[in-house]
């Protein structure tokens, strides 16, 4: 049924004929995220009230953004957040934006410790948004953790979240490399580090080759600088029944893994994500394996 001109069901079908004609996956979809979050109100009252009126201010707002839509700018960076583990995430320019893969990650940990009330000691290596672990903090409720980020900028991002997650008590975020920013034991060690080669960065999508802090997606040469940075890390910081999970790029795992062993970590796992992608290496330490013996304060600083 045909909606008038000039309502909520109206402004909808608009914007989703324009998302069609540049070929959008579920164009209607996004149409009612748009409208949901370019008029503030909830996506239930587009459904239940589509004849409710909208004024030319509003429809201005929704076709300002709209355009932006159809230069490629992803719905979530327009609005600044994204939602995560059933989370809502701030994003800014220094975070990647989580994408529905990443949740593999928290998938494997939670397999492997199904005990939610263990007070665990947590540890995120790049920690961007601090979607990782924050999502893991939730789900552990005597569990306090660690997030970790070159940039200031995500740091000060993620300790936002914590604040408007109510998790800023149980965690903290400092500024530093994840290589030599922290020492002492952590039950579980979560990365997503930057695992595109470097001459890959060029044949993104738009919507991340435009949009995503190219640092955060750069993983040199061989798409494999971070994971080994991050596996000399994890093989020195985790508990002797510690987890290390860690994000992969397609096609990775068998690289990481053999990364994994070179670093006295013995894989655990290789789960797929949702399109049946290898996506997430889970390792533990080697149960009598030789470990790196070198020691290594705290070189970070808090924001």
């Amino acid at each position: 049924m045909k909606q008038a001109d000039g309502t909520y069901g109206w402004l909808v079908a608009e914007a989703a004929a324009v998302l069609s004609g540049t070929g959008a996956a579920d164009p209607r979809r996004q149409a009612r995220r748009l409208v949901s979050a370019a008029l503030a109100i909830p996506q239930p009252d587009l459904f239940g009230h589509p004849d409710r009126a909208v004024d030319e201010q509003q429809i201005s707002r929704v076709r300002a953004l709209l355009r932006r839509m159809v230069a490629g700018e992803p719905l979530s960076r327009i609005f600044e957040r994204r939602e995560f583990w059933g989370l809502e995430f701030s994003l800014s320019v220094d975070t990647l934006d989580p994408r529905p893969e990443t949740e593999t990650v928290i998938e494997a940990v939670l397999r492997r410790e199904p005990d939610r009330s263990a007070p665990g000691r947590l540890l995120d290596l790049g920690t961007g948004t601090g979607c990782l672990l924050l999502a893991l903090l939730a789900e552990f409720p005597a569990a306090s953790g660690v997030g970790i980020d070159i940039a200031e900028g995500a740091a000060r991002t993620a300790a936002s979240n914590a604040v408007n997650l109510s998790l800023a008590d149980r965690a903290r975020f400092v500024v530093g490399d994840w290589a030599t920013a922290v020492s002492g034991k952590f039950d579980v060690i979560l990365a997503n580090p930057p695992y595109i080669a470097s001459k890959g960065l060029a044949l993104l999508p738009g919507e991340v080759a435009c949009h995503d802090p190219w640092r955060a997606l750069d993983g040199g040469g061989d798409g494999l600088q971070s994971h080994r940075a991050t596996a000399e890390a994890a093989s020195r910081l985790l508990s002797p029944h510690g987890i290390f999970a860690s994000e992969i790029g397609a096609g990775q795992e068998d690289a990481v893994a053999a990364i994994m062993k070179e670093n006295s970590l013995v894989v655990d796992g290789i789960e797929k994500d949702l399109a049946g992608i290898p996506r997430c290496v889970i390792a533990r330490p080697a149960p009598h394996g030789r470990r790196r013996q070198k020691k290594v304060g705290m070189r970070c600083r808090p924001v």
